[in-house]
């Protein structure tokens, strides 16, 4: 197994935010090598852990395609035990081509990954989380996607090899981005995937306004980030980015305050695995209550304006 530990695994990487984990799972199985199309993210790869650094040059408008080309030309040059992938959007749809491609198995949405002799084996949380499968792959190095939050450990930073990747682009047929237009995020709140401390709210918030009085109160109080459930943000009480479950973000905070949330079980997926979960509702048969350490029978509207008025009062 030590042998094994030093074949390189591939992990293409789109941005600094995926990083850290996919190497991090990558270091579970082997020595990391990774493969990017920004030169300006390079150079922090290696302080991730990544042994070797892969840069391709790729038209940034044409989408999947060239990173699939770019991956293929990436295995051929390091002879992976694995090729992982972010399991989001971009990943999934670039993984899926390549697992094509060159005829691998596809391990997707992976919440864990570990190797014996016979090679890789995944884990992955299915049907909320009340599940846990298992996949193996025998035959040859598989594609995985990683679930962000699912992997916990951190690679041991580097002095990373940096080398051009010669990439053949195969001119197939594919998406091109027409426009592009940045989203800024002005708020002084901590990204809600990364955050320590997550406060979400739910339909019972009653209005955008009321959401913000309760949910962002709170979550200004503890130095927290805002969340909230699909009807909350189907209601349009807070912009979809802040959906958390199945269908939005996932997150494993320290602290996770849920208000005014029933416990659907898409959301539950999305922050079951939070250290510490707080919930208030007024409904006692709630499920959120079977997943919550600490649980407030009680109407938000008045529960939570004292709360508020508490910290700050201790803060003071």
């Amino acid at each position: 197994m030590t042998d094994a530990m030093t074949q390189p695994v591939l992990v293409v990487i789109d941005s600094l935010e995926t990083a850290a984990e996919l190497l991090g799972a990558a270091s579970e199985i082997g020595t990391p090598v990774a493969l990017t199309a920004s030169e300006a993210i390079a150079s922090q790869l290696g302080e991730l852990g990544a042994a070797k650094v892969l840069v391709a040059s790729l038209p940034k408008d044409v989408l999947s395609i060239p990173l699939a080309d770019a991956t293929v030309a990436a295995i051929t040059a390091t002879n992976p035990a694995a090729i992982l992938f972010a399991n989001n959007v971009e990943g999934r749809d670039a993984a899926a081509r390549v697992a094509v491609r060159e005829k691998r198995a596809l391990l997707s949405d992976v919440t864990s990954i570990r190797r014996d002799d016979q090679g890789v084996i995944t884990d992955h949380s299915v049907f909320g989380g009340n599940y846990l499968t298992v996949g193996a792959a025998t035959h040859s190095a598989p594609v995985v996607t990683v679930r962000q939050g699912g992997v916990e450990k951190q690679a041991k930073p580097q002095a990373a090899e940096v080398e051009t990747l010669e990439v053949e682009l195969t001119g197939r047929r594919a998406a091109t981005v027409v426009s592009r237009t940045a989203v800024t995020d002005e708020s002084a709140r901590p990204p809600l995937r990364t955050a320590d401390r997550v406060v979400t709210g739910g339909a019972a918030t009653g209005s955008a306004e009321q959401f913000e009085e309760l949910v962002g109160g709170l979550a200004d109080a503890l130095g927290a980030a805002v969340g909230a459930t699909r009807v909350a943000v189907d209601n349009g009480y807070v912009s979809n980015d802040h959906q958390v479950g199945q269908t939005g973000v996932l997150v494993s905070p320290q602290l996770y305050i849920a208000l005014g949330v029933s416990g659907a079980i898409q959301h539950l997926v999305g922050m079951q695995t939070a250290d510490t979960i707080v919930a208030v509702n007024t409904d006692a048969d709630s499920p959120i209550f079977e997943v919550a350490d600490f649980g407030v029978v009680g109407d938000i509207f008045e529960v939570v304006p004292q709360l508020i008025a508490a910290i700050n009062e201790r803060k003071a």
